[in-house]
């Protein structure tokens, strides 16, 4: 970058795992604006936020139960990764009988 050069720059500043099982996301987009000393100022920013489950759950009208797997593979690197470690088998079993749980 030179002085005066403007950037936009994505970065992953919180990424928290909610209930054994959320996890909460959130994008800060700055942009960014290069000094005459080489040090970058931030003009503004803007933050995205979603929250990731292990499963997309439904209950057909027969009664039974449905948990598709959440697909990350669109994620973020580091999202993915806390998502992998957090979502064990046992915090998945137990995402599944508490959705089986509520009448819905």
């Amino acid at each position: 970058m030179a002085n005066g050069d403007i950037t936009k720059v994505d970065e992953y500043d919180k990424i928290e795992v909610v209930s054994s099982w959320n996890i909460q996301v959130r994008k800060a987009t700055k942009i960014m604006e290069e000094g005459s000393s080489g040090a970058l100022t931030e003009l503004s920013s803007a933050f995205q936020r979603h929250v990731l489950q292990p499963f997309n759950s439904s209950k057909a009208d027969n009664g039974t139960w449905t948990h598709t797997a959440t697909d990350i593979s669109g994620e973020a690197a580091q999202v993915q990764a806390i998502a992998n470690a957090a979502w064990t088998t046992d915090v998945k079993n137990a995402f599944k009988a508490m959705r089986e749980a509520q009448d819905t």
